[in-house]
Parts: structure tokens; sequence; C-alpha cells
């Protein structure tokens, strides 16, 4: 299979290059910041890893399968620095203090092969921006060590002192890593399953999570302004009865390290988290349809896609609120996605030579820009 050879988009893509010049310039050659921005061009108009998808798509005048054996190359013998390209992420982040960061896995299968990430993102008007991540090679849960590499990794990068608190769901809780976050001084709100055990430590007295939180009513919280011992670590506990995602009444219950009273509200953003998983997956750019079973490679992928995500979704907020906003439907949500919302707009750009945009959606790629959010912010 042979791509056109008119030179319509290379124009558009060229555009891509100076700007990621910009960001890896000092550590990358021209070719390989090439080669990622035609990735990034392709991710956003197949919205899809497939690398045989990606290199149909990429606007260069060779076959297919001359841009699928490159690409094949770069995702095998390249190590792109993950960090780099966190700092790129970071750099393209409106807000940078004050930062909630919250903690997920997602994880599916291809074969026999299982594909774990643990993920660390900062949460941002509905959406986690993917900054950090790393592969797992085994099935199921993170251990303590693997969760305290990945938040050490953010510190050396960027401070602690830009973290507001981080959070993270029942998965996530043990001695060692509330431990290390106690240590770390690093606030955070945990949710913790209903059964554990807690103890007074003025009494001595253990006594089941959901105890403390007995008589609730729907929508109610309560917070206790006293410490309790969990696995032997001092923390505050808070609660909710709040509706699950099935819309059944379940109990929130969660440890934190100070602040007990901002606990419910605060971890009320960790499901921005999710939304960008829906977003790599199946509302965005199908990162399932890897066919892919090394996991450094994965990594590879799976950090391309991390920027194009950022893009998008910042492309589609500064066209939902300065040009036209997505309709919203009878039940209060979006009809669309920002996030895909800004693919199409980009794949607009991208493949429509008559489409007159109203903003320049490569600028969203620059981290100069942004000193525009203050007027919308």
């Amino acid at each position: 299979m042979k791509v056109t050879t008119t030179l319509r988009d290379n124009g558009k893509v060229n555009q891509i290059v100076p700007i990621m010049q910009e960001h890896l310039g000092s550590v990358m050659n021209l070719a390989r910041i090439k080669l990622l921005a035609f990735v990034l061009q392709a991710l956003c108009v197949v919205q899809t890893v497939s690398l045989h998808k990606i290199a149909s798509a990429m606007p260069t005048c060779v076959e297919r399968d001359s841009n699928l054996r490159r690409l094949q190359r770069f995702l095998a013998g390249y190590a792109l620095n993950l960090d780099l390209i966190a700092k790129v992420i970071f750099a393209l982040l409106p807000v940078k203090t004050g930062l909630v960061l919250s903690l997920d896995r997602t994880n599916w299968k291809f074969g026999e092969v299982n594909i774990n990430i643990l993920m660390l993102g900062v949460t941002y008007k509905g959406v986690a921006f993917p900054l950090l991540f790393t592969m797992l090679d085994k099935r199921g849960n993170s251990n303590w060590k693997e969760r305290t590499w990945l938040i050490d990794r953010f510190i050396r990068l960027f401070g602690a002192e830009c973290i507001d608190s981080l959070v993270a769901d029942r998965e996530f809780v043990g001695k060692e890593w509330v431990e290390y976050l106690n240590n770390r001084r690093i606030r955070y709100y945990l949710r913790i399953k209903q059964n554990f055990w807690l103890r007074n430590p003025k009494s001595c007295q253990d006594v089941r999570a959901w105890h403390l939180f007995h008589g609730l009513m729907l929508g109610q919280e309560r917070v206790y302004d006293k410490l309790f011992l969990l696995k032997g670590e001092y923390v505050y506990i808070s609660g909710a009865l709040l509706k699950n995602s099935d819309g059944v009444p379940e109990l929130q219950i969660l440890i934190c390290y100070n602040r007990p009273e901002e606990a419910v509200a605060t971890y009320k953003q960790r499901w921005q988290i999710e939304t960008c998983f829906r977003a790599m997956k199946s509302s965005g750019f199908n990162i399932e349809d890897t066919h892919l079973r090394d996991i450094d490679r994965i990594a590879r992928l799976t950090a391309m896609v991390c920027i194009a995500l950022a893009w998008a979704y910042l492309v589609g907020e500064h066209k939902d609120i300065n040009v036209k906003a997505i309709r919203i439907l009878k039940h209060g949500k979006r009809a669309k996605s920002l996030i895909k919302y800004g693919l199409e707009e980009i794949a607009n750009v991208l493949l429509r030579p008559l489409y007159k945009p109203k903003f320049d959606v490569f600028k969203f790629l620059s981290c100069r820009t942004f000193v525009r959010l203050n007027v919308f912010e």
C-alpha cells in the first residue's frame, strides 16, 4: 500500500517539528523528532495505536511498509527518555502548583500477555493528564515499592512543593506505603475497605472502619478530628455515604495525613484518571489495539499517546470555551468529551485543506502558549 504523494499534510506536520525541537532538541536528533511529530499527527488522525494504521497516516511520500519498519525500529531500539516526555507534558499543564495527583492502574490482556500500567496523573478540570507511569511485569496490584518509586520520580523531576495532595482507591493501601507518605509529609486521601481494623490509641480498642460511620444518611459526611492507628500508622479518618457508579449507596471511607475535613471533596477528583484511561482506550486512542508484547515498546508507544492526549484535551477545552461549546445533553453531560472534541479539530486541520480553523491548534503543544490561559482560567 502506498500513501498519497501530495505534501499537503507535510506543511501541517512541519509546524509540529519546531515545537517538539523546543522540548526535545537537546537530546533527540532531528530525524527522531520528525518521526515523533509524524506519529503525533497520525495518532490524532487515526485515533488508534495500531502501527499499520499509524504508518498509513504518516505524512511522508514513502510506502506504508517503509513507515512501518521505521516506526518499529524506533519502538524497538530507541531508548525514549520517559522522564523527558513527562517534562513535556508538565510544561503543557495550564497550572503547575497546588496539584492533586491521582494514582491508579489500568490493565488488559493481549493473547497470553498481561499489560499492566501504573499511572500517576495530574487532575485538571475533569481529566488527569497522564504524567508518569511504569509498566508492571505481572498481573494484579502494584506493591509499595513500585508506588514509592513513581512518587520519588515525580519529586525528582518537579519537586514536592507543587503537590497539594495524592488521591488513590482501595487497592493503594498498606503499612509501608502509608508510612512512606507520612514520612515524606505528602498529604494524601486514600480510600480504605470498610472491614479494615482501626485502633483508638488512647483506649487501645479496635473497631471496624464501617462502624465509625454507622447511621450516616445518603450524602452525609463524618470527620473524626482524632488520630487512629491503621496497621501501626497514625491517620485521620473521614467518610461519607454516597452513590457508587451503579447508583447504589456505598460507604466511602478515607484516611489522610492532615486536613481530614477536605478528604471527601478532594477525593472526588480521583475519578479524573479514569477519564484519562477511557480516552487512552475506547473513547480516544484505542491503546488496547496494540499487538506489541514487549513492555518497553508498549511504554514508548504509551508515552507518545500521553502527549497526544494532553494536546487534544487542551485544544478541545479552548474550542469549547472560546469558539463553540459542546452541546449539553438532558442528563447534564457533554455530548462528547473535550478530548474527542480536540481530536476532531486537530484532524480537521490536518486533513481538510479548505478548513479554516478559528485558532492555531499547533500552539497548544508549546509551553510558551499557556500564558494565554490567564485570560479564561
